[in-house]
């Protein structure tokens, strides 16, 4: 059985804050400059150690936009978000593509405030050079996401197809860097395409599952991976699957599997029942005709025993209850 393979990665959450930003910028213009960003800061506590949820949020004759992450505490140079009590803070948030001056207060490590960003004027430029065009909005949620000259020259030393300022951005959302790359290489898959690894971070495709494939004799693409992970066509599922006598089955029939609800349990009832072995299009086909063991079952009891996976189809399709 083949399935489709997904032939397009759509990075929603991404091309969904960039459309924010975008639309902000379009409202900008009438007599406000592009180049000078304005907003309000929010900073509040986070789930997570060591981090605090930091928005900024512009405020234009459309509307607003806003940007809300959880930051390392260690990004906030010169206050102390530790400090009990009420206290007035000015902090600057310097990035390659500019600096965020903020100023407002904070009580017990929460608090609000102003905010200015200054664009870097020679940033624009010296990502020219790199071979990455950018614009004035562009630069602004660079700065938000840190996309450093410096990271830039490493994504580009990586020769990576349909890579540009967007996906740069993208990548530091979503955590793609030389690292991770180089970790998918060294398990087997010679990756050079932009959005699949971004598709991989947002699906959760790792160097670790990479290379338990591999290691287990399948050779998958990118897509198959993805395809994998969309549904839940884990390394810990297969494992399973495998002790009920299920090894090294193609990988798309797993998808198949998944899709169609094929389990390691549905499978070890039919072993139960005698059918030790069926073969995994059989199994997709008794799912999608809603072959169960408790329909074989139902049979038996009223005197129809033996009967073939085939013979079972063909009774469940002609509604032979």
């Amino acid at each position: 059985m083949r399935l489709i393979r997904p032939s397009a990665f759509l990075l929603f959450a991404f091309c969904l804050l960039l459309a924010v930003f975008k639309n902000g910028a379009a409202h900008a213009g009438s007599g406000d400059r592009a180049d000078i960003r304005n907003g309000d800061w929010t900073i509040r506590h986070s789930d997570e150690a060591g981090k605090v949820e930091f928005s900024l949020i512009e405020h234009h004759r459309g509307g607003e936009s806003s940007n809300e992450s959880d930051w390392p505490m260690s990004s906030f140079i010169g206050i102390d978000l530790s400090k009990p009590g009420r206290q007035d803070v000015h902090f600057t948030l310097a990035r390659d593509a500019g600096k965020i001056e903020c100023e407002g207060f904070l009580n017990n490590g929460e608090g609000a405030g102003v905010f200015h960003f200054e664009p870097d004027p020679n940033y624009a430029g010296e990502m020219r050079k790199l071979g990455f065009t950018i614009d004035q909005e562009s630069q602004y949620i660079m700065a938000l996401h840190d996309v450093s000259l410096e990271f830039a020259r490493q994504m580009r030393n990586e020769h990576l197809a349909g890579l540009d300022a967007e996906k740069l951005t993208a990548f530091r959302i979503f955590r793609v860097d030389s690292a991770f790359i180089e970790e998918l290489r060294a398990a087997g898959l010679n990756v050079s395409d932009s959005d699949k690894l971004v598709a991989f971070r947002i699906h959760g495709v790792t160097p670790q599952m990479v290379r338990f494939l591999h290691q287990a004799g399948y050779s998958p693409d990118e897509d198959t991976l993805v395809a994998m992970r969309i549904h839940g066509a884990t390394p810990e599922w297969m494992e399973e699957l495998k002790k009920r006598g299920y090894d090294h089955v193609d990988l798309q029939e797993l998808i198949a599997f998944r899709i169609h609800d094929v389990s390691p349990e549905f499978i070890e009832k039919l072993q139960a029942l005698g059918y030790a072995h069926p073969d995994p299009e059989q199994l997709v086909a008794m799912r999608i005709h809603d072959v169960t063991p408790e329909y074989i079952s139902g049979l038996r009891s009223r005197g129809m025993r033996d009967l073939s996976i085939d013979q079972l189809l063909n009774m469940r399709i002609q509604g032979i209850d």
